[in-house]
């Protein structure tokens, strides 16, 4: 019975694989910024209706902002897969999009931070989250001639994964899977100079206990950790989508202060949460960065009977 609904569903994953290969092909043969908009509108149109997105959406919205008005949650609903779809179709742009962001204005002060560091050769932890175009700040950083190295969690869809992967890969190497092997390479990465980058806000069970927009959301202190372990600036950096939908302001924020794994993670955690309450639509609420029952179970082991 198991090996036939894992058989089932392998063949699901690859029929959507399938349609995602034809529908990123076709996509690629328009210019490039048609090819962004109309991506961006089927996603927002199509799939997140099918796929389950709206509702995931609102619950999301439902948990941290419960007196948001209906009207503002349906704009959300929409928005939010419509910039999941843009920054799918510029990740999948290549040489395009890379050549874009070079272009883009980076502002802040933690850009003086990260050239020190280049300049000297040492390390650097820099850390965003699924905000804007997640790997706009990265592809904009190596384009400056930042050694930059990205740690990534392999997708749930294997047939997807490998040419996702691929795509990433055509913005800038090294990347590293999530997992012993790929965190190993990472480290010595590091150990060499390298410009580690992260993505914070991915639910990991065992995570710390911090907080994302006033809710639990267990986060991973790898980032931190590493910026303790090496003395290397741990710092905030994202794309932030512009209102003409094709481009980007990079912006790079003054460095976390070095105190400890968890209140460091903390300080990253409310990094993101500003910059999203300034632009609510490029957050990814498609994503499972709380799962409430999980929590539930997790205070009531720790507080007992």
């Amino acid at each position: 019975m198991k090996r036939r609904a894992n058989e089932g569903r392998s063949r699901r994953e690859w029929v959507v694989d399938r349609l995602l290969r034809g529908a990123l092909w076709a996509a690629g043969r328009l210019p490039y910024e048609t090819r962004v908009r109309l991506f961006g509108r089927l996603v927002s149109r199509v799939v997140a209706p099918l796929a389950g997105y709206n509702r995931r959406v609102r619950d999301n919205l439902a948990l941290v902002c419960p007196d948001m008005p209906e009207d503002e949650v349906a704009r959300l609903c929409r928005d939010v897969a419509d910039n999941a779809g843009r920054t799918m179709i510029e990740i999948y742009s290549g040489d395009e999009f890379v050549e874009r962001i070079a272009r883009m204005p980076m502002t802040g002060p933690g850009q003086k931070v990260l050239e020190k560091a280049r300049d000297e050769g040492r390390p650097a932890i820099i850390v965003t989250g699924h905000f804007g175009n997640y790997d706009a700040s990265r592809a904009a950083l190596i384009a400056r001639g930042f050694r930059v190295g990205a740690l990534y969690r392999p997708m749930n869809n294997a047939f997807f994964n490998e040419h996702y992967v691929a795509a990433m890969g055509r913005i800038g190497k090294p990347i590293f899977p999530r997992g012993r092997r790929g965190y190993g390479n990472l480290l010595r990465f590091v150990r060499d100079g390298g410009m580690a980058g992260f993505l914070v806000d991915q639910y990991v069970a065992s995570g710390a206990d911090v907080t994302f927009f006033g809710q639990l959301a267990p986060t991973a202190l790898s980032a931190a950790e590493l910026a303790l372990k090496y003395d290397a600036p741990l710092v905030p950096t994202y794309g932030v989508r512009q209102p003409d939908g094709v481009s980007f302001e990079i912006v790079v924020e003054e460095a976390i202060p070095h105190t400890d794994a968890v209140t460091m993670t903390q300080a990253l955690n409310d990094s993101l949460e500003a910059i999203t309450r300034k632009h609510m639509d490029q957050w990814f609420w498609i994503h499972r960065r709380w799962k409430p029952y999980r929590q539930w179970m997790r205070e009531t082991a720790s507080t007992g009977p």
